[in-house]
C-alpha cells in the first residue's frame, strides 16, 4: 500500500523537476478503428474520435509540464489500408494541423513531424513545414509527429547516412558508436523515450521506436484510443512511477 501511495503521489506531483516523474512519453495510439466496429459505426468515424482523444491529452500533459511526447499517427505500413481510408487520413492530418496550429503555437507546443516525409502528398509537407517552422521557438511541450514512419527503415537510412559520411572521409570507422548513430535517426533532437503506452491491448511495438525503446518501460492498456482519457494516462504514470528503473543493472 505504502508504495502505491507513494507512486500515486509522484505521478501527481512531480519527481525531480519532472511532473510526471519522466520527461519523455512516446504512444501507439491503437484501436481507433476496433472502438467504431464496437459501436457500430464507420471505421473512418474512429480515427476522428481518435483526434479528440489526443487534442485532449496533449492539453492536459501540456498544462501539467510534461516535456516531450511522441505519437505514432501513420506507419510506412498503413499504405496497405483501403484506398478510401488512406485518403481520408491524409485529409485529416491536413485538417487537424490547419484548425489546431493556432491554439498549438498559442499554448507553447513545440511540434514536429519525422518520418519518410518526402513521399507524402505535396500539401502536407508544406503543412507539416509551416507548422514546425512556426513553432521551433516555442518552450512548452515538444509533440513530435511519427508520420509515415517505420523504425527499421529509420535505422536503414541511418546506416546509408553513416556510409556516406565514412565513404566522404568525414568519418572513420572507429569513430562509429552508439551515440553517432542516434545522431543520424528521426529522432536525433529529441531524448528517448522513459515510457511507450500503447492502448488496445496488442502486445508488440509494431516497428515503432525500436532502437530509441531499448531501455524505455513498456504499459499495455486493453483501452482503445478513443477512450484513452486523461485519467487513463495517469494511471500509466502512477503504473510508471511504481517501477524500478535498472537499465540492465541488479
Amino acid at each position: 500500500m505504502l508504495k502505491a501511495r507513494q507512486a500515486k503521489t509522484i505521478a501527481n506531483t512531480g519527481n525531480r523537476g519532472k511532473p510526471f516523474g519522466l520527461a519523455h512519453v512516446a504512444i501507439i495510439m491503437d484501436g481507433n478503428r476496433r472502438w467504431a466496429d464496437l459501436k457500430g459505426l464507420p471505421r473512418l468515424l474512429g480515427h476522428k474520435e481518435g483526434v479528440k482523444t489526443l487534442k485532449e491529452l496533449v492539453r492536459y500533459v501540456g498544462s501539467n509540464g510534461l516535456q516531450y511526447l511522441t505519437v505514432y499517427a501513420f506507419s510506412s505500413e498503413n499504405w496497405n489500408r483501403t484506398a478510401q481510408e488512406v485518403s481520408y487520413l491524409m485529409e485529416l492530418f491536413a485538417a487537424v494541423v490547419a484548425e489546431e496550429l493556432e491554439e498549438l503555437n498559442d499554448s507553447g507546443v513545440r511540434l514536429r513531424f519525422f518520418g519518410q516525409l518526402s513521399t507524402m502528398p505535396g500539401n502536407l509537407q508544406e503543412s507539416f513545414r509551416n507548422a514546425t517552422e512556426r513553432t521551433k521557438h516555442n518552450e512548452g511541450l515538444s509533440l513530435s509527429v511519427a508520420i509515415n514512419y517505420g523504425s527499421r527503415l529509420e535505422i536503414t537510412e541511418a546506416i546509408r547516412s553513416i556510409g556516406q559520411d565514412v565513404a566522404e572521409g568525414n568519418l572513420s570507422l572507429d569513430k562509429i558508436d552508439e551515440t553517432v548513430v542516434s545522431a543520424h535517426l528521426y529522432t536525433k533532437d529529441i531524448p528517448d523515450p522513459d515510457l511507450i503506452i500503447r492502448t488496445g491491448g496488442e502486445m508488440r511495438l509494431s516497428n515503432y521506436l525500436l532502437w530509441q525503446a531499448a531501455y524505455a518501460e513498456l504499459y499495455v492498456t486493453p483501452v482503445l484510443w478513443p477512450d484513452f482519457s486523461c485519467g487513463e494516462f495517469e494511471k500509466a504514470m502512477v503504473n510508471y512511477a511504481a517501477r524500478d528503473r535498472r537499465y540492465g543493472g541488479d
